[in-house]
């Protein structure tokens, strides 16, 4: 098992999403605003003028982004687009990303209007300010060496809103498409939430939705919308971003069980370690009262689904089982190493776990019971003795 330790970010929208406030969000959360600018500078987009103000919305400190230009009658076809960021000098990684999220908007216009994609006309999305924000974001990710994004649910809004191509309902029919597959959830209130261009960039850059996940907070960030929200509600995008500490083994896995009423448990022990052996992650063995009133017990086996054959066959073997029942099931672990932890006794092996809560030292029982019946002292006194020096090692 390998043990990483990545820094990720949390899109918590609860106010919705647009380019410019997970831009600002990102700056807000620590991208440097000279290497930024540096950085958005290789565009040839012509002269343009990035304002990054500080805001306060709802007593919160936040940032907001501006992009001024000067006005362009014409349009730009996706093909424009691609070319445009080919021929800067960013990074082959950055180009790439707004590339597929410029893509990705122009799918879901081509659908909504029913033109193939290369008719796709880019009004708003083929402004400056737009792949400022594109650009900026998939940047802004890139600079805070972020690994790997996760995003609550995304709610949305209803209404009208106008635009270049009319007065469309909320909301909008590209930003349905972008999110089609994805989690959302409506909100009473009528105002444009998730901009075509914020659903593009989740569409493509978020790799999970859901609740956060545990992390060691470093920063929070927030992006600051234009709009005002009724009922005061902040009109802000928060980023909170921290490390994670992942594993590398299966998180999915196959429960494999079965009930015996006719097996003595007096080769538990023995099955127990042979499966253990042979690939199982966990064997336990549960007493239950079966059918007539006889007492019985479920042995359960949880494994990583290679195993499985091997140790189905190993339970038809060793035990009285005629049939098994089992089924796939995702999980989540903690990262985990194995360590060495200094005692009066010597080295002692242990199990470091990272936790939400912060790190936590485990004596491991073999070695303990080797320690304890090697200098005659009492189990319990080896495990306090493990604990103490693992607050030094955690």
């Amino acid at each position: 098992m390998t043990t990483t330790h990545a820094r990720i970010a949390y899109a918590d929208c609860f106010a919705g999403v647009s380019g410019n406030m997970f831009l600002g969000a990102l700056i807000h959360a620590g991208v440097d605003e000279g290497i930024l600018r540096s950085e958005l500078g290789k565009l040839d987009i012509g002269p343009f003028t990035l304002s990054i103000e500080s805001k306060i919305v709802s007593s919160i400190e936040s940032i907001y982004i501006c992009v001024d230009s000067e006005p362009r009658s014409e349009f730009r076809h996706l093909s424009a687009i691609i070319s445009l960021l080919e021929r800067s000098r960013l990074p082959a990684r950055i180009i790439e990303k707004s590339i597929a999220v410029f893509r990705e908007l122009a799918i879901a216009e081509a659908k909504v209007h029913g033109i193939p994609v290369e008719q796709v006309h880019f009004h708003e999305i083929g402004a400056i300010d737009t792949i400022i924000d594109v650009v900026g974001t998939v940047l802004g990710l890139h600079l805070l060496g972020i690994k790997r994004l996760v995003s609550s649910p995304v709610p949305m809004g209803h209404g009208f809103v106008v635009c270049a191509h009319g007065t469309l309902p909320l909301p909008a029919p590209a930003v349905c498409e972008l999110l089609r597959g994805l989690p959302v959830y409506g909100v009473p209130i009528e105002q444009e939430l998730v901009t075509p261009t914020g659903a593009a960039l989740f569409k493509v850059l978020v790799d999970h939705f859901g609740p956060m996940e545990p992390m060691t907070i470093e920063q929070t960030g927030y992006g600051a919308g234009s709009h005002v929200l009724p009922n005061h509600l902040p009109n802000l995008f928060r980023l909170i971003v921290g490390r994670t500490h992942s594993v590398s083994e299966s998180q999915e896995v196959e429960i494999i069980e079965t009930n015996l009423d006719d097996w003595n448990p007096e080769g538990f022990p023995y099955v127990c370690d042979l499966l253990l052996a042979r690939g199982a992650l966990d064997v336990s063995l549960t007493p239950l009262q079966m059918k007539k009133g006889r007492p019985g017990f479920k042995l359960q086996v949880i494994c990583n689904p290679v195993h499985c054959p091997t140790l189905k066959e190993t339970i038809l073997s060793e035990t009285s089982a005629i049939g098994l029942r089992f089924r796939r099931e995702q999980r989540s672990t903690l990262a985990r190493e194995m360590v060495m932890v200094d005692t009066r006794w010597g080295k002692v092996q242990a199990k470091k776990v990272w936790t939400p809560a912060g790190i936590v030292v485990y004596p491991e029982y073999e070695a303990c019971r080797e320690i304890a019946a090697r200098h005659n002292v009492p189990l319990p006194q080896v495990y306090r003795a493990v604990c103490q020096g693992g607050e030094e090692t955690a």
